[in-house]
């Protein structure tokens, strides 16, 4: 039985405003198939990664006119297979919001995506690109490794932060949701806020990285670093400007 309050200044609920973290995945292809298998082989390569996060599924740059579709259902299926939840749907044609809200799907038309732009063309994508429209909240604690990272290693540090007081090889990966402190050589791949967190940053005592990435914005080994940051203690963040997002790699004050 629902209970109302007859008492009007003491209402039974309130209706306010709320943000919440979402992720949007941008297609590129209307293969269903083809987005299943790539996102099962990120999910081997990194188990995990999603955990039923929120998904606005954007068809801006499929180029569908009023008419066209695509098998939303069977995406649909897939992502939530993936541990992705489906919420909403940018820039569907028509058809397709029609179809997207008998799905139960929002039209999120209005949703501004955050689309960075890397210094140097990064590695293609394994699977569909996933970009964050806000950063999820700051990460809490740290995983610690103490030992030195050999090649073929990957360390995945999940809603917090990373700290690896050894070395990661050339061929090892260091991935965190948060920031990535290495306390000795950095010459393998360093993925921080790699789920959105543009504020998180990289600290190595010894910046000679492969890959280094903050919340999707790559530069690797073939862009060399500056003489003042390669093989010295940097630091790396994320900086913001009118033509996209850069990565800013600074020497480390000790």
């Amino acid at each position: 039985m629902a209970i109302a309050s007859e008492d009007p200044s003491n209402p039974c609920y309130e209706i306010k405003s709320a943000d919440l973290s979402l992720v949007a995945l941008l297609l590129k292809t209307t293969d269903i198939a083809e987005v299943a298998r790539a996102l099962k082989q990120q999910m081997a390569e990194s188990p995990g990664f999603f955990d039923q996060d929120p998904v606005v599924i954007d068809v801006s740059g499929l180029g569908l006119v009023d008419d066209e579709t695509i098998d939303l259902k069977g995406l649909m299926a897939v992502l939530r297979e993936h541990a992705l939840v489906p919420l909403a749907i940018k820039g569907a044609p028509a058809a397709l919001l029609s179809l997207a809200k008998g799905a139960g799907l929002v039209d999120a038309t209005d949703a501004r995506i955050r689309r960075s732009v890397p210094l140097v063309e990064a590695p293609t994508p394994q699977a569909p690109p996933v970009e964050h429209i806000a950063p999820p909240p700051s990460p809490v604690g740290a995983m610690r490794i103490d030992k030195p990272l050999r090649s073929g290693q990957q360390i995945y540090a999940k809603g917090r932060d990373l700290i690896v007081m050894g070395m990661v090889n050339a061929g090892a990966e260091v991935i965190a949701d948060g920031h990535i402190h290495i306390y000795g050589t950095l010459r393998g791949k360093a993925i921080a806020g790699a789920r959105g967190n543009g504020d998180a940053q990289i600290f190595a005592q010894v910046m000679e990285p492969e890959l280094i990435s903050i919340a999707g914005v790559y530069r690797t080994s073939e862009n060399p670093l500056s003489k003042d940051v390669l093989g010295k203690p940097a630091q790396v963040s994320l900086q913001s400007g009118p033509d996209g997002d850069k990565l800013l790699i600074t020497p480390l004050k000790t």
